[in-house]
Formats: C-alpha cells, sequence, structure tokens
C-alpha cells in the first residue's frame, strides 16, 4: 500500500507540474485566456511589489529546496522517494500562485512591428522551450521530476543515481535547460514592462542558483570541474567546442 501512494503521489506531482509549465508557457506567450499582458487592474506600484515578491517565493523555494542539508532534513520525515516529488510539487504550487496572482504592469519597452522579425522571435520562442524539453530527455526527465525515483520506491528498490553521461547538447553548454528558459523568457516581439519583470526575475534566480548547483555537482562529481573549463555555461563555442569533456548530471534545482 505504502509503495503504492509513493507511486501516486510521483505521478500526481510529474503530472501537475507539466499542465502548469505548459500553462505557463502559454502565459508567457499571450496563447492562453489570462496572459502576462492581460490589462492592468491596479496601481502600479502594488502590483509590481506582488510580483517581486512572487518571484522572490518562488526562487527561495528553489534554493533552499534544493541543498542537501534540506534534503537529509527532510528525508527524516517522509520517504527519500518521494523526496524530489515533493521538491516539484512545492514549485508547481508556487508557479500556479504566481500565474494566479501575477498582477499585468502595463507599459512597452520594445515592440518589434516587422512581421519578419516577429515570426522569428516567435520562432525562437517556441524554439527555447523545445530546447528546454529536449535538453530534459538528454539526460533523464523522469528523473529530474521525480518519476524515476518514485518508480524506485514503489518497486521497494534502492534509488540509483544516474551516472556522469556526456549526451550532445551537453557538449554544446552545460546547461541547454536554462538556455532554452531564457530564449523562451526573452523572445518577445512586444516586451512590456509586466514581461520584463518576470524575465529579469527568472534570470536573476537562474543566474544566482547555477552557481549554487555547480558547486554541488562539483563536490558529487570531481569530472566536473574539468569540465566545466572545457565547455560554456550558456553561449556555444565561447569556450571552445567541448568535444572531449564529461557531461553533467544537471537537474532543474535552482
Amino acid at each position: 500500500m505504502k509503495r503504492g501512494l509513493i507511486l501516486l503521489y510521483g505521478t500526481v506531482a510529474y503530472l501537475a507540474f507539466f499542465g502548469t509549465f505548459m500553462y505557463f508557457i502559454g502565459f508567457v506567450g499571450n496563447l492562453v485566456p489570462v496572459s502576462i499582458d492581460s490589462p492592468r487592474q491596479g496601481g502600479l506600484g502594488a502590483a509590481l511589489l506582488v510580483n517581486m515578491a512572487l518571484v522572490a517565493l518562488f526562487a527561495t523555494q528553489h534554493t533552499i529546496m534544493a541543498r542537501k542539508p534540506f534534503k537529509r532534513w527532510i528525508t527524516r520525515y517522509i520517504p527519500e522517494a518521494g523526496e524530489r516529488s515533493t521538491f516539484v510539487l512545492a514549485a508547481t504550487s508556487l508557479l500556479a500562485l504566481m500565474l494566479w496572482q501575477w498582477q499585468p504592469l502595463g507599459g512597452v519597452v520594445w515592440e518589434v512591428k516587422a512581421p519578419a522579425l516577429r515570426a522569428m522571435l516567435y520562432a525562437v520562442y517556441g524554439f527555447g522551450w523545445a530546447l528546454l524539453l529536449g535538453a530534459s530527455f538528454a539526460i533523464n526527465h523522469f528523473d529530474l521530476f521525480g518519476l524515476r525515483q518514485a518508480w524506485f520506491g514503489f518497486r521497494g528498490k534502492a534509488y540509483q543515481p544516474l551516472e556522469f553521461r556526456n549526451p550532445w547538447l551537453y557538449r554544446q553548454v552545460r546547461h541547454p535547460l536554462y538556455l532554452g528558459f531564457f530564449l523562451g523568457l526573452w523572445a518577445a516581439p512586444t516586451m512590456t514592462v509586466t514581461h520584463l519583470v518576470l524575465a529579469a526575475g527568472l534570470t536573476a534566480h537562474i543566474l544566482f542558483g547555477v552557481r549554487l548547483e555547480e558547486r554541488d555537482l562539483v563536490a558529487e562529481h570531481p569530472e566536473y570541474e574539468a569540465y566545466r573549463r572545457r565547455v560554456p555555461m550558456f553561449v556555444p563555442g565561447l569556450k571552445g567546442a567541448g568535444a572531449a569533456a564529461a557531461g553533467p548530471v544537471t537537474d532543474v534545482n535552482t
């Protein structure tokens, strides 16, 4: 019974995440009825404070729950097989809160009017989210989002960490997941103040969190230090091709 509940918990957490994240993609691209650029309804100052608080809450949860001391603490109270799913469910809940309570601000920072350029930016937007999804499967999508751990728990087996691997995407940049996220956030034909606040806030969170993530990866995988010297963080070719590098076991932990 307990094993079945762990698998059910992991499945519910994953499905909740996937549905919420798909809505987030539509929210950023103004593809859903209530989107990032919906009409402003309240005062500018109050709306800005609410939005900054939502981003800060989301970033704080990611940063704290991704660290090993928190993982050791929480697994004193929940099965280890459910730890990752708990992280995913908490992140999903805060992302859903952000989508629900986000306050449009109005105002335009830039607007690209040329049809060809607008189409190109929409293509980059779509490519970014596709890159993020592809990068997750290039390592192990279901491990990233807790289903693999729940499956091990369901089978009554100890979790087996992923091996240090070298998929193609991770020979180009160390963090293709985050690169895809950046492209999806910033490739906007019309950049409003609202969109800029969200994109800047989440970008700052990732740039801070990736330093902590890489510190953990170096501690877990001695090979990562040499890999980090050879392969650029986000921009392909910046430090060479890195063709001989060993690839990371990366996750969305920031």
